[in-house]
């Protein structure tokens, strides 16, 4: 499970960025939230800490199984 940070978050529709510690960008989905992020998805800002898995589509890599870290 990789680590970073929420890089960009559009509540309306549903989807932004995370910026790994390592430096990549990853995009997800807000299904791509763990319940309780879900919960809070208005809450969810820049800078704000997660934990995630990876999986390739035919985009590139996303962030999935998105949980507060």
């Amino acid at each position: 499970m990789k680590s970073g940070t929420i890089r960009h978050y559009d509540d309306e529709k549903k989807f932004g960025f995370i910026r790994s510690d390592e430096g990549d960008d990853y995009f997800f989905h807000g299904g791509s939230l763990s319940p309780q992020l879900q919960r809070m998805a208005g809450l969810l800002r820049e800078g704000f800490r997660v934990k995630f898995d990876t999986d390739f589509d035919m985009k590139g890599d996303k962030a999935i199984n998105v949980q507060p870290g």
